[in-house]
């Protein structure tokens, strides 16, 4: 299998897994730290403003190979397996439009404003 190929499965499975992952949030049985795990992974996955801005080589795609990816496994281990199994099934069934959002950025700004706003606090 030829690498262009591996990425595109890659892809493909963390968009499955993104869409699982929507459904175990909202799921009653998930526990609320996993929820709040889920919420920022997907804010992170669907959010156009990368932390590493994709134009700079290299590092720009890694943390989306990387903190993505990690992000899914942590949700994963602390997800209880039978919830997970059902989001997954329910994620197959349906079809993936996965976007980026700007409620996602709006997220992610407003807590790193946040994180520099109590960093600033924590300072004096």
């Amino acid at each position: 299998m030829s690498m262009k190929a591996k990425l595109k499965v890659f892809a493909q499975r963390m968009k499955s897994n993104l869409c699982a992952l929507y459904y175990v949030g909202r799921d009653s049985r998930t526990p609320w730290f996993a929820k709040l795990l889920i919420g920022f992974v997907i804010a992170y996955a669907m959010n156009p403003i990368d932390l590493i801005p994709d134009v700079i080589p290299v590092l720009g795609l890694l943390d989306d190979l990387i903190i993505v990816p990690l992000g899914i496994f942590l949700a994963v281990k602390i997800t209880p397996k039978q919830v997970w199994q059902d989001a997954y099934i329910q994620a197959s069934n349906t079809p993936i439009t996965l976007q980026k959002r700007y409620w996602a950025m709006a997220l992610t700004v407003s807590i790193l404003l946040l994180a520099v706003f109590a960093a600033l606090l924590l300072s004096n």
